[in-house]
């Protein structure tokens, strides 16, 4: 069962000042609010902003578009970055400390842009503090603690929704818009490309969870996002040709370049290639043959100019070359969709059980490459045993059951592992969430 130093986990996941110093709340100069707040009677709901990095400086810029939210306090390790960010967005506090966020009496929504890793712990805070939650993908880097940050924000009541940007991106939705439609006739075959411009650092892959979870797994929700129906099996393949370096790490994290076909009710398929070099710049590429027609989208560029030369006809220029660049349209749209669900209290668009069947599925793609043979999501969900909502492990990785006699109950559906959403706060369940994070 997970189990928590209390005191290394409030440091380590919360605690992010300096460990010989109490963490302070610093106060900035206050800027003139930079968004229009067309709500009627309604004050503007007030968010909170965990991590001050790259995807936290889009989400901040988003956040001062949107109408009838405001932020007003900003975290960050690095207490520097998080003052930058403070000032050039007009928030009036901002601390080192991700706690003082989670805590703070006027935050409604708080957005978590942090490392992966402390992801699921910040979620079941804001949980356990009645705050509406923001977080970019994943929701934690384990299966069964997906499964307790989601029931944390269900049994509170709480909006949970997850940065699965290309769903917002406009390409994509025009694809989706076609198949809802009918446009191209009844799906037959789906295709992704996702090839990155060059390859990470050796560092960022070891330990990065492998090429299926660290980068497959949004062209996989992509899949499903456009079949409209969960998978019913995967089968996947991975090699390296690219960094020879990585190949001494464990699992999928030694491939630089994967496949994987996912079979979807009805008969459809879906390809979908990653890579993790494109000689030409940043590909990202969708493709759906239906039986009246196709429809597909080409990479995106920075503009529409061509030049035509003897030796060469096409793009003048390159396509975008880093994902922040090609997405910020993207970003920009679904943080402005869950400021309207949060203004107008309506469902979020992208729910936490879309991050844990994305998760469920590169895990399943994962195991396939690892075992070259078909895997069923259905394999990846009944290792998750929940003795509680708050307190879940994984069979796989449990001594309780000897080899051959672990539970093999067969777990159709997420209806077993997940509580339903609560109309209201649980106060009960607040105490006991509080208690496990330590407040």
């Amino acid at each position: 069962m997970a189990k928590f130093n209390l005191a290394l986990v409030s440091f380590l996941v919360f605690g992010c000042a300096s460990a010989f110093t109490p963490p302070q709340q610093h106060v900035v100069r206050t800027s003139p609010l930079m968004m229009t707040t067309d709500t009627g009677a309604r004050d503007p709901i007030k968010v909170g902003v965990i991590g001050c990095g790259r995807i936290g400086i889009v989400h901040l810029g988003a956040i001062n578009k949107a109408p009838g939210v405001i932020p007003v306090v900003v975290s960050n390790p690095t207490i520097s970055k998080a003052e930058e960010a403070a000032v050039r967005f007009g928030v009036p506090r901002f601390t080192a400390d991700a706690m003082e966020v989670i805590t703070d009496p006027e935050v409604e929504a708080v957005w978590i842009c942090s490392p992966s890793q402390f992801h699921a712990d910040q979620i079941k805070a804001c949980a356990a503090n009645g705050k509406h939650v923001f977080c970019e993908k994943p929701i934690a880097t384990d299966l069964a603690e997906t499964v307790e940050a989601i029931n944390a924000c269900n049994e509170a009541g709480v909006k949970l929704m997850i940065g699965l940007q290309r769903r917002f991106d406009p390409n994509f939705l025009r694809v989706k818009k076609a198949i809802e439609e009918k446009e191209v006739g009844e799906t037959i075959i789906i295709k992704t490309c996702s090839r990155d411009p060059a390859p990470p650092p050796y560092e960022y892959v070891k330990g990065g969870g492998g090429i299926f979870n660290d980068m497959a797994v949004h062209d996989l929700d992509m899949t499903r996002y456009l079949a409209g129906a969960d998978p019913i099996e995967i089968l996947a393949v991975g090699s390296c040709h690219i960094d020879k370096s990585i190949e001494d790490l464990p699992g999928s994290e030694a491939f630089d370049t994967a496949s994987c076909i996912v079979r979807y009710p009805g008969g459809v398929n879906a390809m979908v290639d990653v890579c993790r070099q494109s000689s030409y710049g940043y590909d990202q590429r969708a493709e759906v043959l239906g039986t009246k027609g196709m429809i597909a989208t080409d990479n995106v560029y920075p503009n529409t100019a061509k030049i035509y030369k003897n030796d060469f006809t096409g793009n003048a220029d390159m396509p975008y070359d880093f994902f922040l660049s090609r997405y910020f349209e993207a970003y920009v749209t679904e943080t402005e969709a869950f400021c309207k669900s949060l203004v107008e209290d309506t469902p979020v668009p992208c729910t936490g059980i879309d991050g844990l069947i994305a998760l469920t599925m590169s895990l399943a793609a994962d195991k396939s490459a690892a075992e070259g043979r078909w895997v069923k999501p259905s394999e990846i969900i009944q290792q998750v045993y929940c003795e509680r909502p708050d307190s879940c492990s994984l069979l796989a990785q449990s001594d309780v059951f000897p080899e051959g006699f672990k539970p093999v109950e067969d777990i159709k559906d997420l209806n077993k592992l997940l509580l339903p959403i609560s109309d209201k706060k649980s106060e009960g369940f607040m105490d006991k969430f509080k208690s496990l994070v330590g407040l």
